[in-house]
């Protein structure tokens, strides 16, 4: 099929998988706010559609970076190298084993409604056919000048930079907290949300909290701490 309809196609099946993952989250939210109110079952259903939703979210970015074609095969083989990876250990945490089955579910499920999609190539970028069209580069503008920043504030971006920090759901009653590679260095999470309040960090809120949302520096983060 031709690269517009599979890309419309494919588009309606990631936005069903969004939707309802945001459908289960909302029933999730809202019985927290009932005493006694059953959340096994509830919590169970939000880690498979963010199971689900996940190959989708990265097949999408995917599309913008490599077009429709090359970036579902790059999704569907990166999809089938994970789960032919998966072991049969697993983790002493109950949350833990039940995303990790969950994001496997999603994988099968993503590789299945995407068998036998044939795409033609892709169109040949807008800007490798209309050079002639494209105005002149415009001159950059000054660069921000990097801010003077307080000891904690210059190690929570250390953090960010050198120790894969993320925020993380790892259970809906415990909340959104902050993980890394490195707990002695792990930074606080008011912090973090700090320095992305000023534009100095960045989080992947594309990515489900279930799974870890990358925290990584902005530009201007980078010249603090090179400065």
């Amino acid at each position: 099929m031709d690269a517009t309809t599979a890309l419309k196609r494919l588009t309606n099946r990631a936005n069903n998988a969004f939707d309802e993952d945001q459908e289960t989250r909302a029933r999730l939210r809202s019985a927290l706010t009932v005493d006694g109110a059953q959340l096994d079952s509830l919590m169970d259903a939000a880690l498979r559609t963010a199971g689900k939703a996940k190959p989708w979210s990265d097949l999408m970015k995917r599309i913008e970076r490599h077009g429709v074609r090359e970036g579902l095969a790059k999704q569907r083989q990166e999809a089938t190298e994970a789960l032919l990876m998966y072991g049969f250990s697993m983790s002493t945490s109950l949350v833990a084993n039940a995303a990790r089955l969950a994001e496997q579910e999603g994988l099968r499920r993503f590789l299945g409604s995407t068998d036998g999609f044939e795409v033609d190539e892709d169109e040949a970028p807008a800007e490798a056919t209309e050079e002639a069209a494209v105005p002149a580069p415009q001159p950059a503008p000054p660069a921000e000048p990097a801010p003077k920043v307080t000891k904690a504030q210059r190690r929570t971006l250390l953090a960010i930079r050198d120790t894969n920090v993320k925020f993380r759901e790892f259970t809906v009653r415990d909340g959104i907290k902050v993980s890394s590679d490195d707990p002695d260095t792990r930074p606080r999470k008011d912090m973090v949300e700090w320095v992305i309040s000023r534009r100095w960090a960045k989080a992947d809120s594309s990515t489900p909290l279930l799974f870890g949302q990358a925290v990584t520096l902005t530009d201007l983060g980078r010249a603090i701490l090179a400065g």
